[in-house]
């Protein structure tokens, strides 16, 4: 029998990182040979191919919603001691949707990086408190926060070295 809290759990962050991903494609791929605005930035050599970030993006939202479905099923639910752990989860999971908006969509980098910024904080906040509660949920977003740190050093370079604005707005 399959296990719906469970699921739906993994599937909630996956939706928002979709929506975002189809959404803002067209800032990142071109159907001719045209090169989109995304392409002529300057980035750092060890920008991963773009093909990366969707597969990253599904492992890690995966991994997170199912660390939140183990805070849920430890604390009996909704309960009283689900609420610190579960609301700073959904603030971060809030914050992580609103990046990619604000860099594809206002083309803000500086914005962009304050935001990645606040974001990783959150994200550290919610590892602890998952920890506290159940260490493996603790464990599943490392891999998260390591992420986010790598992709805020991008968000910073970008920012940085691209001061400004993008053409093709």
């Amino acid at each position: 029998m399959a296990n719906w809290p469970a699921l739906g759990s993994i599937i909630l962050p996956n939706v928002g990182g979709w929506a975002n991903g189809l959404f803002f494609a067209g800032q990142i791929r071109k159907d001719n040979s045209e090169k989109s605005w995304y392409d002529e930035l300057k980035k750092p050599s060890w920008t991963p191919p773009k093909w990366v970030f969707g597969p990253a993006w599904t492992v890690l939202y995966s991994s997170m919603g199912y660390a939140s479905y183990l805070i849920w099923e430890e604390c009996d639910g909704f309960t009283e001691d689900a609420v610190l752990p579960l609301t700073l989860y959904g603030v971060q999971l809030l914050l992580n949707w609103s990046w990619t908006p604000i860099f594809f969509g206002l083309k803000d980098f500086k914005l962009a990086f304050i935001e990645i910024s606040v974001l990783s904080g959150a994200a550290v906040a919610t590892t602890l408190s998952f920890g506290s509660v159940n260490k493996t949920a603790g464990l599943l977003l490392i891999p998260y926060l390591a992420w986010l740190g790598y992709a805020s050093s991008l968000s910073y370079y970008i920012w940085k070295n691209n001061p400004k604005p993008v053409k093709g707005q």
